[in-house]
């Protein structure tokens, strides 16, 4: 179908209508202003969908890493100390904590269960941590451990997606996009959104946790690779050189060009910027993603191995990466769902094993940025989708492996640099860690905050998409200035 033809039937009345307003009111105003009046081009303002732009106001943090662990870890094991709750371990639930609640795998009176992690003052903030995250110990003062996190949603696909797109269904843009739309790209040579994937799986909420939604496409996540091409299908295909290649950008670029001009989507000029910037990551990416350059000492304080694929090196890249300019990092790494199924997924043995990938990569990547001079202004977020139960899984809950099922009600975050307060402990759960008991902050208020500290009025960042003004935080979130110093 001719694609003029196509996209007025793609429009609406309201489309219709809206562009009438404009036409009308365009038309009038040349006419005030004289025959010498030049009308502006209608896709001027999207030449360049990466081009830095200002926030709202002053920020404290300039870039964004995220720390995803896929699946949830268990927080009352790691970040959440309950002694009542080692005491009464394997009672039966008080009927008041479960009433009218539904599980994803755990039904009747579950048994309770306590930790059976050693606990350690850390710091001289005397942050509480288990020691399933010894390497974290000392960068407590660093930490900003939120331990009244709450959220709407008990399965991994909504959750996830709840945290990064402020909604349990797909299709809204990422919290990633969101930045990258806001405040563009610093490096025109690399994507002003990264995603790194370790342990081998996909975000449980898939391309959705880092895609674009409604936003221009330019703004989703860019998947990268740490083992391997770093960028699929970004080389050059056999037969082609660079060369070759550059006059077939160029060619396309012209005809894409004509149709921008003629059909005014911006769409069209996002696909011109991916091109482009996918010939400058030719040459940009391999360089960045390589670490085989860095120091020993440094591969050594993360874990990292080049040539491998890990959490500890994708840590080493992402501060590889906001180092280069990149706006935001997202890393995902999968493993953390302890139901208790297997022995990987004891909060025993499992937890120390699957522990000690995670927290010695990410103290580094805080003490690193640190040195580098980088933590003041680079916001690090560490977090799954919801928490897990004070009780034992139901499905495991006569073997000997030790689980806890998904928990929305109350759960830990921390986060680290980017203005936030460091070796602060905020909020409560109660004292079998059921319920929030002092100061609850819901996914909404995090985000809100979150941007906020990159310099946006979350109820101002918005895009008007089906003739409403959409936002990340929805119609809900407030900023918990307490976290911020």
């Amino acid at each position: 179908m001719n694609p003029c033809i196509e996209q007025k039937l793609l429009a609406t009345r309201r489309h219709l209508l809206g562009s009438m307003a404009g036409g009308i009111g365009a038309a009038a105003l040349t006419d005030l202003l004289g025959s010498g009046a030049q009308a502006a081009s209608p896709i001027s303002s999207f030449s360049d969908p990466l081009a830095i732009r200002p926030p709202h106001f002053e920020p404290r943090a300039k870039r964004m890493i995220v720390i995803h662990l896929t699946g949830s870890p268990p927080h009352l094991d790691m970040y959440d100390h309950k002694p009542q709750l080692v005491k009464r371990d394997g009672e039966e639930c008080p009927a008041e904590t479960i009433a009218g609640k539904k599980f994803a795998f755990t039904s009747g009176t579950p048994k309770l269960l306590g930790t059976r992690r050693k606990w350690k003052r850390c710091g001289q903030s005397g942050m509480e941590l288990s020691d399933a995250i010894p390497n974290l110990h000392r960068v407590a003062d660093k930490l900003c451990l939120v331990k009244s996190m709450h959220t709407d949603q008990f399965n991994h696909a909504p959750a996830e997606l709840m945290v990064y797109t402020g909604s349990p269904r797909a299709g809204r843009p990422s919290l990633g996009s969101w930045v990258t739309y806001g405040l563009g790209s610093e490096n025109a040579n690399l994507p002003g959104f990264v995603v790194l994937i370790s342990s081998g799986v996909q975000p449980n909420g898939g391309t959705s946790s880092f895609g674009s939604g409604f936003l221009p496409s330019v703004y989703q996540g860019v998947q990268c690779r740490s083992k391997g091409d770093p960028v699929l299908y970004v080389s050059n295909p056999e037969g082609m050189d660079r060369q070759l290649r550059r006059k077939s950008l160029d060619a396309l670029n012209d005809l894409n060009q004509m149709q921008a001009q003629e059909l005014g989507n911006p769409e069209t000029l996002t696909r011109i910027a991916q091109y482009e910037l996918a010939y400058r990551m030719q040459a940009s990416v391999p360089a960045v993603m390589d670490i085989s350059k860095e120091p020993k000492h440094v591969l050594d304080a993360y874990g990292a191995e080049p040539g491998g694929s890990s959490l500890a090196n994708n840590c080493l890249l992402a501060r590889r990466l906001v180092e280069d300019g990149v706006r935001f990092v997202h890393l995902f790494d999968w493993g953390w769902d302890f139901h208790g199924t297997n022995p990987q997924q004891d909060i025993r043995d499992g937890l120390t094993k699957k522990g000690a990938t995670f927290d010695k990569p990410a103290a580094a990547l805080i003490e690193d940025l640190e040195q580098r001079g980088l933590l003041d202004d680079t916001l690090v977020l560490c977090t799954g989708e919801f928490g897990r139960t004070p009780f034992r899984e139901g499905r495991t809950s006569k073997g000997g492996v030790l689980g806890r099922d998904h928990y929305p009600d109350c759960y830990s975050i921390w986060m680290a640099g980017g203005g936030v307060k460091g070796g602060l402990t905020y909020g409560a759960s109660d004292e079998l860690g059921f319920q929030v008991a002092e100061n609850p902050v819901h996914i909404h208020d995090l985000q809100a905050t979150i941007l906020y500290q990159l310099g946006f009025d979350h109820t101002k960042l918005t895009h008007r998409f089906q003739g409403r003004d959409f936002r990340l935080t929805d119609v809900h979130g407030q900023v918990v200035r307490e976290l911020l110093s």
